[in-house]
């Protein structure tokens, strides 16, 4: 076992190597979620034989405990390396780990792409001919034990219409309506790429999807958050080939999308990178008072990407209390300095966070690492 000290000190002197890859595989592709009753957290990730999508290989995974050393200093101790065997179709490679938590149930469900041998994604959007399924396997201990693999490609008829797809990654979200959401895109045949949603409104037994944005987006995450008169909306967060990022909320409970409207203020990064975000419960602003849930019901987004307009560099934290306007986006509070790609995000509770990200000296690929921070910590980076 090992053990991580977070403070409200620099993050990057406090990160924690959780996937390590080295010559003979890769590491890539966190995902990340927090179980608030056990305090416990799971996090997952893809190996692969090489960098490249094509050569990704099984689901691996490690379970942590959260331990509270002081009011200043949370620890998670991880466990040992673990791989979800179980998350596997014959002639196929596992890809794209997004897991969710069904609460009603106390259900962990590991939602994944399997894509048939080595062909990638790109021959599947040229030929329009998809080769990847849609499947899942769930936890009723938290990763200790799994299903079999339940694959609802063909009962979902709009995956005959895409050239190929993918979930997530990152994580997906249960509304405080209980219904489930998994963050998705598809590329329509001849098309591009839209984001959209897959839910279940009876606590993961039957899944539909939502309809497709307008807009062109691909890799995507979704959030829950209330305005001042409670009404909930599902913000989406879709990584773009535009330069930046797509932002669009729903009124709906995630089944239809708008983009929000004004012009976009989160650079994407490059080609594009993947992003994590997640809502919580807006935060005390009393100086006088420790880092806490204010008495207001309503909810602020964080979001992590990469900060550099051209590569994947200097992961940046941002906050934004007004979710509904994409202008009031703080300034990044960078937690790794130097390469960075994809990252996840899990809201711990009492104004603490832990974000998994792909990170390195020379590469982002080198290494997938945890850091653990605050509120506190967030508000004095954005306002240096």
């Amino acid at each position: 076992m090992t053990e991580v000290t977070a403070t409200e000190a620099e993050p990057q002197k406090c990160k924690q190597i959780v996937f390590e890859s080295d010559r003979k595989c890769v590491f890539r592709i966190p995902a990340l979620l927090y179980e608030r009753e056990s305090e416990s957290v799971v996090a997952f990730a893809e190996q692969r034989e090489s960098a490249a999508d094509s050569r990704a290989k099984k689901l691996v995974m490690k379970t942590g405990k959260l331990k509270e050393e002081s009011p200043h200093v949370k620890t998670i101790q991880w466990s040992d390396f673990k791989s979800v065997d179980e998350a596997r179709i014959e002639g196929h490679r596992t890809m794209n780990p997004c897991p969710l938590y069904e609460r009603n149930n106390q259900t962990l469900f590991l939602f994944f792409i399997c894509v048939e041998g080595t062909v990638e994604e790109s021959w599947q959007i040229n030929n329009g001919i998809n080769k990847t399924r849609l499947c899942y396997i769930y936890s009723e201990d938290l990763g200790q034990s799994w299903s079999s693999v339940t694959d609802l490609t063909d009962t979902l008829a709009e995956i005959n219409n895409w050239a190929t797809f993918a979930v997530g990654p990152g994580h997906g979200i249960q509304m405080e309506s209980g219904r489930l959401i998994v963050p998705v895109y598809g590329y329509a045949k001849g098309g591009a790429p839209y984001a959209l949603s897959l839910y279940s409104d009876d606590n993961g037994d039957h899944w539909q999807f939502g309809k497709m944005l307008q807009t062109k987006s691909i890799e995507c995450g979704m959030a829950e958050f209330f305005d001042e008169g409670q009404n909930s909306f599902i913000y989406c967060n879709a990584r773009s080939q535009e330069g930046y990022r797509v932002e669009a909320i729903s009124v709906i409970k995630g089944h239809e999308f708008c983009k929000l409207s004004g012009p976009p203020t989160l650079p994407e990064t490059g080609r594009g990178c993947q992003g994590s975000v997640i809502s919580f419960p807006a935060q005390s602003e009393d100086a006088n008072t420790e880092c806490g849930q204010s008495q207001d019901k309503n909810k602020w987004l964080l979001y992590t990407h990469p900060s550099n307009h051209r590569r994947r560099i200097d992961l940046g934290v941002y906050l934004n209390k007004s979710p509904q306007d994409p202008n009031t986006w703080s300034k990044p509070w960078i937690i790794n300095q130097g390469p960075s790609g994809y990252s996840d995000l899990a809201y711990i509770g009492e104004g603490w966070f832990a974000c998994l990200m792909e990170c390195g000296d020379k590469t982002e690929i080198e290494q997938i690492a945890c850091v653990v921070f605050n509120y506190n910590s967030i508000k004095r980076g954005i306002e240096e």
